[in-house]
């Protein structure tokens, strides 16, 4: 029989009258939710341990200047709150800007810092997106204080170790390089710059054709659309066209980084090299990257980051900066591709014991029987039974429940253990 998945991180299950109290872009995690996004979080997590980060846990509420990261954040993105005392203050919309600001002002120099976190950010939605999720959740590290290409092929293996853990196969990974798509989109008037880059992200030729560009410019703009692919084939064209001092650094670094990964890894990374990619948040300084889905369903993007060396001097009390690089893992969307391959756990977890009074006057030495398993192991579950069902009942219930054993207490105190066959 073919699994058919429940639907899941939805507030849609069963009686939808409670609905009428659920608050837009708002959703509720049922306990089959909260039990498949705990094994794809401590999957995550083993691998963040193996690899020397620790937790860092942050404020949900931030001052909005924290939040803006120097106007690399939107503020029409942010959740905002208005405080009688401290003025504007803002809902998270991601983590790095938050951490960044810890780091500085509350860890000290020492580094590098290796920090990873599970949490959940808050996005405002679009205009005329009423209704639209904006509570997220995310797990990610940032690694601050380590520069170079060897931090950077430690977050990019990182990366590949955390879908490595969850079983996750079907997925390539898109890199560019922040700092070399601006040296490329210099070359065109400071007006349509953003345009320019936006057609190009988009593959956009009739946008692209409609700027009031001149031959040269079209015809420079038009060789960008061409730098994505493989790494070596992308990385020879752009090589060969005319860049400044820091875009050559930019591509020699590129290359350098290419060819350690490739040293490193005993199968190659699946590595789709795309100097259009630019993030979302606008204060990557370096190596930016998307980890996409290519597993039979529509591509969904299952995480993103990148390199972000002067981010941390926004925060520091002497504007001292420190590099850093980091990326987050999209929860939702690794969920639901996890969910179509069918990996995820199918039951909540079961209970070890269910514990039957089988009389009235049994009822204290049940709860007592049950206090003593629970001290026995703290990792047991046990059950009390507590409707007064019939034997027959009982056990079907039990066996629904995958309920691995039944203590029918007796008055006297005496217990016999049945096991359940479910």
């Amino acid at each position: 029989m073919t699994y058919q998945p429940p639907t899941s991180f939805s507030a849609q299950k069963g009686d939808d009258r409670g609905l009428n109290f659920y608050a837009p872009g708002a959703r509720d995690l049922l306990p089959l939710d909260v039990a498949q996004k705990r094994w794809v979080e401590k999957g995550l997590q083993q691998v963040f341990h193996r690899w020397g980060y620790h937790r860092i846990i942050t404020s949900t509420l931030e001052r909005l200047d924290t939040l803006m990261a120097g106007g690399a954040i939107q503020p029409a993105t942010v959740i905002q709150v208005e405080d009688a005392e401290a003025g504007t203050l803002g809902l998270r919309p991601e983590l790095t800007a938050s951490i960044a600001r810890a780091a500085v002002t509350r860890m000290g120099a020492a580094s590098p810092q290796r920090l990873y976190y599970n949490a959940n950010v808050f996005r405002r939605s679009p205009v005329g997106h009423h209704g639209r999720q904006q509570e997220f959740f995310q797990a990610g590290v940032e690694l601050i204080g380590a520069a170079g290409i060897l931090a950077d092929a430690e977050i990019l293996l990182l990366l590949a170790d955390c879908f490595g853990q969850l079983g996750l196969q079907q997925w390539h990974l898109i890199l560019g390089e922040a700092g070399l798509t601006r040296s490329l989109l210099s070359s065109f008037p400071t007006a349509l710059q953003d345009k320019v880059r936006c057609c190009i992200a988009n593959l956009d030729y009739i946008a692209l054709k409609n700027l009031p560009l001149s031959e040269e410019q079209q015809q420079l703009a038009l060789s960008l659309f061409d730098l994505r692919g493989r790494p070596e084939d992308v990385l020879q064209r752009v090589a060969s066209l005319d860049l400044d001092v820091s875009g050559r650094q930019s591509v020699n670094n590129l290359k350098s980084l290419v060819e350690l990964l490739n040293q490193t890894c005993t199968s190659p990374l699946p590595l789709i090299l795309d100097l259009s990619l630019i993030q979302t948040f606008d204060y990557y300084t370096g190596i930016v990257f998307e980890v996409v889905s290519d597993a039979g369903i529509n591509a969904r993007v299952l995480g993103q980051g990148g390199r972000y060396d002067q981010l941390l001097g926004l925060y520091h009390p002497q504007g001292e900066t420190y590099p850093g690089i980091g990326f987050s893992l999209n929860i939702e969307e690794l969920h639901q591709v996890l969910l179509f391959n069918g990996q995820l756990p199918r039951h909540t977890p079961a209970s070890d014991w269910l514990v039957v009074p089988t009389t009235p006057e049994a009822e204290a030495a049940a709860l007592a029987y049950a206090q003593k398993l629970r001290a026995a192991d703290n990792l047991v579950r046990v059950e009390m039974e507590l409707v007064g069902r019939e034997q027959t009942e009982i056990r079907e219930y039990a066996c629904d429940r995958h309920i691995g054993r039944i203590a029918w207490v007796k008055t006297d105190g005496n217990t016999e253990i049945e096991t359940v066959n479910s």
